[in-house]
């Protein structure tokens, strides 16, 4: 008798988690429709990926600064690094003013289309709208190659 109960159970659990896996990934083209009209410059499918890549490593070092708050406490006090700024996040009057401050800092910048997945990268359960990346030896490659990108991308007018 408790065997049947077992089986039951392991069928039960295998069947939710591969349709709610399907239903939740969406294609990058998928994403940028949702993005806010002041997301430029918009990171590039390719260029996101690597971006996730080096926060989840430096997220796994205690190597970044997450949300508005301390990115903007951070940016104030001349720390260095590359910001990400989630181009879906809503109102844009959350984080519209820290572009600017990057600009003032000369600070590279760059959108990203999910806060979902930032947040996600970061190691984190909750969606993150702002995150900056600090520079760490253990992926400074990676940091280097991302920031070269960043840096090359055509800023807003």
């Amino acid at each position: 008798m408790t065997k049947v109960k077992k089986e039951k159970v392991a069928n039960d659990e295998e069947v939710p988690e591969a349709s709610g896996h399907e239903k939740s990934e969406k294609t990058y083209q998928e994403l940028v429709a949702n993005v806010n009209a002041i997301s430029q410059p918009l990171a590039t499918r390719k260029l996101s990926k690597k971006l996730y890549k080096c926060v989840k490593k430096a997220s796994k070092l205690k190597n970044i600064r997450r949300g508005v708050k301390e990115v903007q406490k951070f940016i104030g006090k001349g720390e260095k690094g590359i910001v990400l700024l989630a181009g879906d996040t809503l109102p844009i009057d959350v984080y519209c003013h820290l572009p600017i401050m990057c600009e003032d800092k000369n600070l590279p910048y760059v959108y990203i289309p999910s806060k979902m997945d930032l947040g996600a990268s970061a190691c984190s359960k909750r969606p993150t709208c702002v995150i900056m990346l600090k520079p760490h030896e253990d992926y400074q490659e990676a940091y280097d190659e991302c920031l070269g990108e960043v840096t090359t991308m055509p800023k807003p007018l």
